[in-house]
């Protein structure tokens, strides 16, 4: 079956059973409403949002800390129960509204939608709600309108619609009437359709409605995106594979302690409660909070970065990306066309400055040209006249009102000094608009004295058989072969520089010269090529560089050329000698078994669509990577959201796209990715101090109670000192690891393999030797004192709780590094100095503060027991920071 841009106008209202003449009927109106539905997006079927409240307490860890409130509250520490419960409530809430703002994607699709229509029924133009459209609905659009359906175009006058939500391009597309014979085109290529949810920037057309609701572009995007399942971050499968050990440590450990005292005959009822006491030790409770509030408070220095978090457990998902499917308009580049090169009197000439920037020279070679250089501000002048845009200044930076290319010219003028009152002695009589049929404009223009001509700029290959002459420094002769065939070297030269080219060309006129164009365009006089492409930004290639030290591959995506596309790439020093370049055409050719085999040596996609943009990220994910997706369109939703973290673009971004992402940019600027790969990274380096931190701790607490059971001695802490330690004194130095600055070789290393589980890198190793470690020094700081006063238990006691505290707090410094604790200047983090300051604070008081030493079971303690616990509480970390293991 012809699809619809292949159908003539006569076959498409035969198919549909319209006449643009007429319009439907109301009875025919009414049966397609029954036949189609109503031109909406559907969305699944919502949840409740009880349902989906009460799905945030199903994660394993947060079972944990139930269970851990349940212990405490058996344990009379009822303000431990209630902390911990306000934990399990925050961290529900925090989830239950992340998953309501992600899923409002479909609803911002919706809102897409051109909420009224000018449809003509029954021989009358009226306006309706755009959702009452049906198939065989006649439409009318025109500048400013948003496309109500996906529409057949039956008339064009210049339309020109902006697509780029939809197909990745970057300029409006200039739309016609006539059929398209060719097969398979995507949706970019398909210039005579017009798109539900895309923007009219010129023109006006009308169109035969030919899908409607789901049935469009825009609805099979919305398919794509109810259908696509987010996955967990690395950070949520780690946590939860982390809560798990923790959970059968604790019960191992639980029983374990009380079997053997009960064995040796300690009383029932006080090895349950110090069993129980070590289950709440195994389990750092203080955990998620900790975790929370370590991405929060990276999430507040990336904005500083100009990088948005919309969801806090994605961050260092991004730390670990191995692969960057990056956008290339506004991203990579300044998303503003810019003239490079210019062809004039059989010269190159190359033209300084990029986007907006009216500062710029002209050279040829070295030498630089001014004003008098024959015929150059000629040719400039006539791309200015030859013009509908204008060059505006807000908040002291220039923009382009216009078409992207007409802005080119504008600027390229503005360099040597023409600007807008230039054309202040020049009147236009009369202009043939731009149009995608004809490939060119031309304006006819009266000087000051007169004297009338015309100015056509378009495509070379259209301009140049008209053209029966060229200019040639102050000479205007007859055009020869060898003449055109300098200047087809010429478009050559700029092609293979994915350099966009516009020729301009003249003719002198006479007053009674009939204004028709099919007289005016011929018989014209070359002047000159432009050569315009939309430059990379500067700072890119360096943050390519820096990603690839990273260890983390740079993949453009994007609905340009090829052409343009490969330079770009190169440019930007992103494409390697061996890298692959593929187009959407060739991607629908291949199976996913083949693109898998081949996606790990391409480096440019061009010309792709939402589907292959999926099926790109998905390739990718087979492959093991991590993988972020950028983007800024509609189109680019799905994408991002199936992608292991998503990246829109906050300010040419949809809301679609905002919505379905993790991350917005601020800036539009892939430099802005690396900046936050590298906070990602710390966060996530930060997040396994702090995990190194507490579960060390507590695997000191616990041994020093298993050590002492099966020496047959006394317990050398009480269920409420080894609580209050587990809360308080571990929970403030955890935190402000979560401040630290990275370590100078993160952007050096590899990216994380997405398998790596928590203890990976030697950190197992860590935890345990520093645990026993700080078991060992606490028992003989208790044994030391116990042996001399073994009637004064309590003292003992009071020992064993100060060194074990002092024991972590000097270990918390070690934990800075992933090498030695000599590595790092304890003063660098200045929030973790006084986060220990203010544990020793808590801990005197609980020492020395007479009102409190009842309930902790300690007694003051002299200069010479601080000696002891300092000395035994130091030998953890200065052993350990010695053999860097």
């Amino acid at each position: 079956m012809k699809k619809w841009y292949q159908l003539d106008v006569e076959q498409v209202e035969q198919k549909l059973q319209v006449t643009t003449n007429r319009g439907l009927t109301p009875k025919q109106v009414e049966q397609r409403h029954k036949q189609y539905g109503y031109n909406v997006l559907e969305s699944t079927k919502q949840t409740s949002k009880w349902i989906i409240f009460l799905k945030q307490f199903q994660d394993f860890m947060v079972l944990v800390l139930l269970a851990a409130t349940l212990i405490a509250g058996m344990l009379g520490e009822f303000v431990d129960a209630i902390a911990i419960m306000v934990i399990v409530l925050v961290n529900g809430f925090i989830g239950y509204f992340q998953e309501q703002k992600a899923e409002k994607s479909l609803e911002k699709l919706k809102e897409l939608s051109a909420p009224m229509a000018n449809v003509f029924r029954e021989q009358k133009w009226d306006k309706i709600s755009s959702r009452e459209l049906v198939v065989g609905d006649i439409v009318k659009v025109s500048s400013g309108d948003r496309v109500p359906a996906d529409i057949r175009i039956v008339k064009s006058n210049s339309l020109e619609t902006e697509e780029s939500a939809l197909t990745g391009e970057s300029l409006p597309v200039m739309k016609h009437a006539t059929a398209i014979i060719r097969d398979d085109l995507d949706a970019g290529d398909q210039v005579n359709m017009g798109f539900m949810g895309t923007l009219v920037t010129r023109g006006s057309g009308i169109g035969i409605v030919v899908g409607t609701g789901m049935n469009t572009v825009m609805g099979q995007i919305a398919s794509l995106m109810s259908s696509t399942k987010k996955i967990p971050t690395p950070l949520e499968r780690k946590l939860a594979e982390l809560g798990k050990i923790l959970i059968v440590v604790a019960i191992l450990l639980t029983i374990l302690v009380v079997g053997l005292g009960v064995i040796q005959g300690h009383p029932v009822y006080n090895m349950f409660l110090a069993g129980v006491s070590l289950a709440v030790a195994a389990i750092p409770e203080g955990l998620p909070a900790i975790v929370t509030v370590a991405l929060s408070l990276g999430v507040q220095r990336m904005i500083r970065k100009k990088a948005i978090v919309r969801k806090l457990s994605a961050v260092e998902t991004l730390g670990c990306a191995s692969v960057i499917c990056s956008d290339k308009t506004g991203t990579m580049t300044e998303n503003q066309m810019t003239v490079k090169e210019m062809f004039l009197n059989g010269e190159n000439i190359s033209v300084t400055g990029d986007g907006f920037d009216i500062e710029g020279k002209f050279l040829i070679g070295k030498k630089k040209l001014n004003e008098n250089h024959p015929n150059l501000e000629t040719m400039l002048l006539y791309g200015q006249l030859c013009n509908n845009a204008t060059l505006q200044v807000k908040k002291g930076k220039y923009y382009v009102d216009g078409d992207p290319t007409d802005g080119a010219l504008v600027v390229a003028a503005r360099k040597i000094g023409l600007n807008h009152m230039s054309g202040d002695n020049f009147k236009i009589i009369k202009e043939i608009p731009f149009d995608s049929d004809r490939k060119r404009m031309s304006v006819v223009v009266e000087d000051e004295n007169e004297n009338r001509f015309l100015i056509t700029k378009g495509a070379p290959d259209v301009l140049l058989p008209r053209c029966n002459y060229y200019l040639e420094h102050e000479n205007r002769k007859l055009i020869k072969q060898r003449d055109r065939d300098k200047i087809e070297n010429a478009i050559d030269g700029m092609a293979e520089k994915a350099l966009r080219t516009i020729a301009i060309s003249m003719r002198p006129i006479s007053k009674d010269t009939s204004l028709e164009s099919a007289f005016l365009e011929k018989d014209l006089t070359f002047i000159g090529l432009y050569g315009m492409i939309d430059p990379p930004r500067k700072e890119v290639r360096t943050a390519i560089e820096e990603c690839r030290q990273a260890g983390i591959k740079t993949v453009m995506i994007t609905g340009d050329h090829v052409k343009t596309a490969r330079a770009i790439a190169k440019d930007l020093k992103l494409l390697p000698d061996n890298g692959l370049v593929l187009e959407g055409s060739q991607l629908n050719q291949m199976s996913t078994s083949e693109l898998e085999e081949t996606i790990e040596d391409v480096y440019v996609f061009a010309r792709v669509t939402a589907e292959h943009k999926l099926k790109i990220v998905k390739a990718f994910q087979s492959r093991g990577h991590i993988v972020a997706m950028t983007g800024d369109g509609v189109n680019d939703a799905p994408a991002i959201k199936a992608s292991d973290i998503g990246i829109s673009m906050g300010i040419s971004g949809t809301d679609v796209t905002k919505e379905a992402s993790s991350l917005v940019l601020m800036d539009d600027n892939f430099a802005t990715i690396k900046a936050a790969i590298q906070e990602g990274r710390n966060i996530y380096e930060n997040i396994r101090k702090f995990i190194r931190y507490l579960l060390a701790s507590n695997v000191g607490e616990i041994l020093v109670m298993l050590f002492a059971v099966l020496l047959g001695m006394p317990l050398p802490l009480v269920p409420v000192q080894i609580l209050w330690v587990n809360l308080v004194t571990d929970g403030l130095p955890a935190m402000a690891l979560g401040l630290d600055k990275p370590e100078d070789d993160v952007m050096k290393r590899a990216p994380r393999s997405p398998n790596e589980g928590v203890f990976a890198r030697g950190l197992g190793f860590k935890i345990i030797t520093r645990g026993i470690m700080i078991g060992i020094v606490t028992l003989i700081g208790f044994m030391v004192v116990y042996q001399d006063n073994p009637d004064n238990l309590v003292y003992g006691q009071t020992i064993a709780f100060t060194t074990l505290v002092m024991a972590q707090l000097i270990h918390v410094f070690d934990c800075r590094s992933e090498k030695s604790v000599f590595e790092r200047n304890p003063f660098e983090n200045m929030y973790l100095v006084f986060a220990v300051i203010s544990s020793v604070l808590l801990l005197l008081v609980v020492i020395y503060w007479a009102p409190l030493q009842p309930v902790f079971h300690t007694v003051p303690l002299a200069l010479s027991d601080w000696m002891l616990i300092l000395g035994l509480a130091a030998i953890p970390t200065v052993l350990f920071g010695f053999t860097k293991k």
